[in-house]
């Protein structure tokens, strides 16, 4: 299914004159890619080695790195900015592969190929991920940025407060969360890496770890993507960004100085580059999915998890690229996917049946409102906003519930110590 859903893509992207995942991750043994997700996925597929083999693997992925660095210098070849490291770490990875499949057997052999597995996965997600925001800057020329908009005055257009807020604590706080927003990868590594730490010594997986919530929001999402095309304030009514969108796109150039004005709203005509990416919002699905898994960790991991959320919601707002409303879909949609690969880990009960039932109602509803309701919503802001701050509360409620009504049924029943007989 995952090799039918790459060519898919593969294809799809073909007819759009541009390379596909699989061929990106071909040239990738070749040519310098971006670091993160490479390196990412190595650090992953570390889990079921030892701690000799992980510093074997990883010098020989620096090395490897190190190696074609010269080859390109002396041969002139000019990388893209930060495109410097990672072909290493997937030829470790492969060569990994390799050795499963030719000098190790049994549970060995499978233990091994679900670590490669588990670091491409990564891998390809970042792929795929490139090309489902290509798809949908090509087939969806007009946008509902308007209608979203209109929603997001029912909890005061959140993202021009802290666009203005950013402005006025750069640079400090325009590098601080861009480092966040763009390393949200990396957090969920730290995490997966630390909820996967017993693997090499227990020989096996987890039922549910991180990694497989993060794997499904982004094979999810993007089907909204297609449903539901929004390209964020920063395009949709700012001065857009370096390479893409602009002004002459937008609907009017207001983002984050100038209140957005009330009026009726209606589909727009975007440019054919910029990613129609914004509902749900899945950084802060990511994001939700990092703090979640964290919770179990030690303390110091347990702040980052919270550090985490936090910065990337102030990093969506305040750059401008989702609107308040992004953000509570997004919560929601993290929080029933969660619940969903919970309720399957566990075997299906009543209770994740009506989690899953109730955080799924809720989404759709979320969206059909910004669809078909955006107007009564900027005109009765005190209405409008406490309704959708009660409809996300409510899920979050219902999975803080139904997780420790799990957990204390899961949880082994202490027997009492026996007692001396008295004399």
């Amino acid at each position: 299914m995952a090799c039918g859903f790459l060519v898919a893509l593969e294809i799809a992207s073909r007819r759009y004159g541009e390379p596909g995942p699989i061929t990106n991750q071909v040239k990738a043994l070749v040519f310098a890619p971006k670091p993160g997700p490479l390196y990412g996925g190595l650090v992953l597929m570390m889990v079921v080695l030892t701690w000799r083999q992980r510093f074997i693997a990883a010098g020989a992925a620096i090395g490897i790195d190190s190696v074609l660095l010269l080859v390109r210098w002396a041969a002139g070849v000019e990388a893209a900015d930060g495109e410097f490291f990672g072909t290493g770490a997937l030829w470790v990875m492969l060569g990994f592969a390799v050795v499963a499949v030719t000098r190790r057997t049994g549970g060995e052999r499978v233990l091994l190929l679900k670590g490669v597995g588990l670091g491409l996965l990564l891998v390809a997600a970042r792929k795929t991920g490139d090309t489902w925001l290509l798809i949908t800057s090509k087939t969806r020329p007009t946008v509902l940025d308007q209608y979203v908009a209109m929603a997001d005055h029912a909890l005061g257009n959140p993202s021009w407060l802290a666009g203005r807020l950013v402005e006025a604590t750069d640079p400090v706080s325009s590098h601080v969360l861009q480092l966040v927003y763009g390393q949200l990868a990396v957090a969920a590594v730290v995490v997966a890496a630390y909820q996967l730490r017993d693997v090499v010594a227990e020989r096996r997986f987890p039922s549910h770890h991180l990694v497989r919530t993060f794997l499904v929001i982004g094979l999810l999402g993007p089907a909204f993507y297609m449903l539901f095309p929004v390209v964020g304030p920063v395009f949709a009514y700012g001065p857009g960004a370096s390479g893409t969108g602009g002004v002459e796109w937008a609907a009017a150039n207001l983002w984050p100085h100038t209140p957005l004005p009330i009026s009726t709203p209606a589909p727009m005509t975007y440019d054919g580059i910029t990613p129609r990416n914004c509902m749900p919002s899945l950084h802060t699905a990511w994001a939700v999915a990092i703090f979640v898994h964290s919770r179990r960790a030690p303390r110091t991991l347990r702040f980052a998890g919270t550090f985490w959320l936090v910065a990337t919601l102030a990093a969506t707002l305040g750059f401008g690229y989702h609107y308040g409303v992004d953000l509570v879909a997004g919560v929601v949609f993290a929080l029933t996917i969660e619940g969903a690969l919970r309720s399957a880990e566990r075997g299906w009960d009543p209770r994740g049946v009506q989690l899953v039932a109730y955080g799924t109602t809720v989404f759709v509803a979320l969206l059909v409102s910004y669809r078909y309701l955006p107007m009564e919503m900027a005109r009765h802001p005190e209405l409008s906003g406490p309704l959708l701050i009660l409809a996300m509360t409510s899920v979050i409620y219902g999975y803080v519930r139904t997780t420790r009504r799990w957990e204390s049924a899961a949880a082994p029943v202490r027997q009492p110590q026996p007692q001396p007989e008295p004399v």
